[in-house]
């Protein structure tokens, strides 16, 4: 056995990130590691339940050995022995984002042997994880045109607080993959606002779609769409930015005691800096695209400036895996990353991976 990789829950941004980045590669590697000081940076710092949710899928995956996946804890060690397609089921139980357990659990199931179809229940839209719609319009066509193909269906939506949603994902894996070229993102081919509600006044998301539109630099077609009570409460204001070479999504989410106009304007913040930039890439989408290039061996984008998550989430792949990764300004509002010996399309070759 190889000696555990350590990993410090406490650098950089010091969130649930490095734990699940930890875990995804821990599964692809074959290395085992040990995590202490686990979301040290947190209000409420150690494992929470959507935390040990994404735990006990990689346990699953990899039939792992796993110590210290307990509420509250700050030390985890895991050892995996190995990655298994199958069906699989995972509940985090609460409203935790669906979409977090998949990013920990997709990258060893697209480097499998055999496909893999998985169902989650919890969150859907969440404001503290990427949305459903950026996962299913942004990141997963991306992931797609690299070789693996992953389709997925949301089958019931599930707000904060209240979570109960359901998503089913059909993960294909590729025995090579293309890496990702995207210096630019091209023309603007369209633009799309949803105001999504679900047991809420209807004129919160027309005061939304109003607010937004004066406050965007250019205008947006709006849309209302009313979900059943049942589902709710919940409201979602989500921007779709259609370009030739990609769609990036933005979202912000209504919550008690922040008036929709307010929603409004966060929301049509971040879009404006993205549409200043010539950047294809927006900065929730940099930090989830590294994983996928440092699998494929190499690739490039353009973003705006770097959180600190995704500097964070750079140094945590490099103990699992030996490629470069460069993070450079281009200019004041652009930036570009790099991973592995990056030439250009004119170089031709498609980076193999190693299928487990």
């Amino acid at each position: 056995m190889s000696k555990p990789i350590d990993i410090d829950g406490a650098f950089g941004e010091g969130g649930g990130q490095i734990l699940r980045t930890s875990l995804a590669l821990s599964l692809v590697t074959g290395n085992p590691f040990r995590i202490g000081n686990i979301r040290a940076a947190r209000a409420k710092p150690g494992l929470r339940k959507q935390h040990l949710a994404a735990v006990r899928a990689a346990v699953a995956v990899g039939r792992a050995q796993v110590s210290g996946d307990v509420p509250g804890s700050s030390e985890l060690a895991f050892q995996p022995r190995g990655c298994f397609a199958g069906d699989y089921t995972f509940e985090v139980g609460s409203a935790g984002s669906c979409g977090l357990v998949l990013q920990t659990v997709s990258p060893a199931l697209l480097m499998a042997r055999h496909p893999s179809r998985l169902q989650l229940g919890g969150g859907t839209h969440n404001p503290f994880a990427p949305p459903y719609h950026f996962l299913q319009r942004t990141f997963l066509p991306l992931l797609n045109r690299m070789g693996p193909q992953v389709r997925s269906e949301l089958q019931q939506w599930g707000f904060y607080p209240a979570g109960g949603g359901r998503v089913s994902v059909d993960i294909t894996p590729a025995p090579q993959w293309t890496p990702l070229d995207l210096p630019a993102r091209g023309d603007l081919i369209r633009c799309d606002l949803q105001a999504i509600l679900a047991g809420l006044p209807r004129h919160i998301a027309d005061r939304e779609c109003r607010a937004f539109n004066a406050a965007v630099s250019r205008p947006f077609d709006a849309r209302v769409e009313e979900l059943p009570d049942t589902v709710g409460p919940g409201n979602v204001l989500m921007a779709t930015i259609e370009s030739t070479h990609m769609t990036e999504v933005f979202s912000a989410f209504g919550r008690r005691g922040v008036s929709a106009e307010k929603v409004a304007t966060e929301l049509a913040g971040a879009v404006n800096t993205y549409l200043a930039s010539d950047a294809p890439v927006g900065q929730q989408l940099a930090d989830q695209l590294l994983i996928p290039l440092a699998l494929a061996g190499r690739g490039r984008y353009r973003t705006t400036p770097p959180t600190r998550h995704t500097h964070t989430n750079v140094a945590v792949i490099g103990q699992f895996l030996s490629i470069p990764i460069s993070v450079r300004p281009v200019d004041t509002e652009v930036w570009e990353i790099r991973l592995g010996d990056w030439v250009g399309k004119q170089d031709g070759a498609r980076a193999g991976t190693t299928r487990r």
